[in-house]
């Protein structure tokens, strides 16, 4: 049992870290986290004021079958495709996990309190099923406080500018590159002038973009390693930093350009630079170096568990790490460019790899779903 005194303890970097304008959301969701309360528990005591998931968070959860048992038997009874299934079963629990989340909703004037859900990865390349998917996933969770996730390949860009047009609220996904970082500001720009024609309140559409970090180092490191002089290996551990760093100039930028005041005078919100991918790969590296490096105003920090665990526990918050540090950023990449490393290459690599992940993990749900609706004498096709 925790008590207040370990609670207060254990909060202190997590509440320094949001007082620096960085809200802290939880990298998992499943239906035990939610039925046990710790989910509840993480909001009262540690800060967590938002949630995000993806089909591989969803593949261990449902996969597992934990909790899911009897859903699934009256998923069979009914005799559902195995895709209304996993549907039924993802939704309702972001529904649920929006219900605990609605407070700080309410608080915060629906910057925080948000549960992402991202659309079938089997769609990212496909921008009309991309919209229609949003559309669905948004009545079917029915909570204000749900952000449809869309990944920033080239057919989810225009896809996004329909869906916040709409006035559905955004998050959008593997973003690795700056120029597609660019891009994704200006389809949620887009979106919102569209929203505005057509007579949406922006003051309810709210977005967040999701620019990955550990797995720039993961894959810029390796090439690193391959090169093998002391100059590359003293450049490991920096690209990542050096890629998010410069995203936030990106952002500093774009909204503070007069295309963005133009909609901020009509009600319009920012759309948040969040940093997803911050669970560290390297054991080499500090644990919470995503975090104590990625402090800065108006940002979410997307953390799995042991990442927040972590930070609580021995997180160095020393206020803003990012503004003020874009030359040096951008003198870390030039330099991995000079060793002969691509930074586009990998930026492409990374985002294919990404999409191909999920779309394996989102198969890999779909299998195990099929298995239990067909051992309780339901074919499940």
């Amino acid at each position: 049992m925790i008590t207040v005194t370990e609670t207060a303890a254990t909060a202190v970097n997590l509440k320094r870290l949001s007082d620096e304008g960085v809200s802290i959301w939880l990298d998992d969701l499943s239906r035990g986290r939610i039925a046990s309360g710790n989910l509840a528990e993480l909001v009262e005591t540690k800060h967590v004021v938002g949630v995000t998931t993806n089909p591989s968070i969803f593949q261990a959860a449902i996969g597992s079958g934990v909790g899911y048992e009897e859903q699934l038997a009256e998923l069979a009874v009914r005799g559902v495709t195995v895709d209304e299934a996993v549907r039924m079963m993802t939704t309702a629990d972001v529904r649920a996990a929006a219900d605990i989340l609605r407070p700080v909703y309410d608080a915060t004037g629906g910057r925080d309190g948000r549960v992402s859900i991202e659309v079938d990865p089997r769609l990212a390349h496909h921008t009309v099923a991309t919209v229609a998917e949003a559309r669905q996933l948004a009545w079917l969770v029915d909570r204000p406080n749900v952000m449809i996730k869309i990944p920033a390949t080239e057919a989810g860009l225009p896809a996004i500018t329909e869906v916040v047009g709409l006035g559905i609220s955004v998050n959008v996904t593997l973003i690795f590159s700056l120029e597609r970082y660019r891009a994704v500001m200006d389809a949620y720009l887009a979106g919102l002038e569209k929203a505005r024609a057509s007579g949406v309140d922006l003051a309810t559409v709210h977005s967040v973009a999701s620019f990955f970090v550990s797995r720039v180092d993961s894959e810029i490191d390796k090439r690193l390693a391959k090169v093998g002089t002391d100059e590359a290996l003293a450049l490991k551990g920096r690209a990542a930093l050096a890629n998010a760093r410069l995203a936030y100039e990106a952002y500093e930028d774009v909204f503070g350009a007069s295309r963005w005041t133009a909609l901020a005078t009509a009600g319009a919100n920012k759309q948040r630079p969040l940093w997803a991918s911050t669970g560290v790969k390297d054991p080499a590296y500090k644990d919470t170096l995503y975090v104590d490096e990625l402090v800065a105003p108006g940002t979410v920090n997307t953390m799995p568990e042991a990442t927040l665990d972590a930070t609580a526990d021995h997180g160095d918050i020393h206020g803003d790490a990012v503004s003020g540090g874009y030359a040096q950023a951008r003198a870390d990449l030039a330099a991995v460019e000079r060793l002969g490393i691509s930074y586009d290459e990998v930026v492409k690599q990374l985002e294919d790899e990404g999409v191909a992940k999920f779309e394996a993990a989102w198969g890999d749900l779909l299998d195990a779903v099929k298995v239990s609706l067909s051992g309780k004498g339901v074919e499940g096709e």
